[in-house]
């Protein structure tokens, strides 16, 4: 047994634990080694880019690789095939297009979609991308990620649209909220004439792995329509979030 590699991956581990950040003489404490093993060990995993110590407290902290890591084996559990027939129904429910997004830095990634059979619907692309800050499966994945995604966030956001919220403290006050109500909303944030609705796909370890939206022509999403289609999403994460953990289903639960 590698006990170099062990005694790193037990400090890593333990900075994990400790989180958001920690300061040296505890992480020594916690893992039992000598402050100048740990240490060493911290700045090799600052070197790699998994670790960074903030400049004026000192303190380590884990860094958004970590989570780009875990993101991609989540994504090799065969996520989409396991999603799909809750996307498909979800389709036939609502009549609108339908996408299945993962978080890939401050980006999604569209990994599924069903498009509207309506005349007049929401384009995306099958493997696209747009900010997280603009879209409702964005919002989502960042308000249910690690809070490392969160303090990753610009203090200025890009504008794409007069609705698209730039300022950091005001997101993660809609991230809060996004968190209270179990589902996101982007009200023409991307795409002028566009809005959609996003929930959750919450992993083995309580973050979100994903997310299930709803993209429409926001002349069709009034706020009682949207409570309607917010309800049918959460069942539809909340579906598939019970069979990554293993659970098996009741009948209509």
């Amino acid at each position: 047994m590698n006990t170099t590699l062990v005694k790193g991956v037990s400090v890593l581990e333990h900075l994990l634990q400790a989180g958001p950040s920690a300061s040296l003489t505890e992480l020594a404490r916690r893992t039992g080694l000598l402050p100048s093993n740990v240490h060493r060990t911290l700045q090799t995993w600052v070197h790699l880019g998994f670790v960074k110590q903030e400049p004026v407290t000192g303190l380590y902290q884990c860094t958004y690789k970590l989570f780009e890591w875990g993101s991609r084996v989540a994504d090799q559990q065969d996520l989409r095939n396991l999603a799909r027939p809750h996307l498909v129904q979800l389709a036939q429910q609502t009549q609108e297009t339908i996408h299945l997004s993962v978080l890939d830095g401050l980006e999604v990634i569209y990994l599924d979609k069903i498009d509207s059979p309506q005349p007049v619907r929401a384009y995306s692309q099958l493997g696209g991308r747009a900010p997280a800050h603009c879209v409702a499966t964005g919002k989502v994945l960042l308000a249910f990620g690690p809070q490392i995604v969160r303090q990753s966030l610009p203090p200025k956001l890009t504008r794409h649209s007069p609705n698209t919220l730039v300022d950091k403290t005001k997101l993660l006050a809609e991230l809060e909220a996004c968190r209270q109500k179990g589902y996101a909303l982007n009200s023409e944030e991307w795409r002028e004439g566009v809005s959609g609705l996003g929930a959750p796909v919450i992993g083995r370890f309580g973050y979100a792995v994903a997310a299930v939206g709803l993209s429409a022509p926001t002349n069709r999403l009034s706020a009682k329509k949207q409570v309607i289609l917010a309800r049918n999403l959460v069942d539809a994460a909340s579906a598939i979030s019970r069979q990554i953990a293993g659970l098996q289903m009741e009948p209509g639960s």
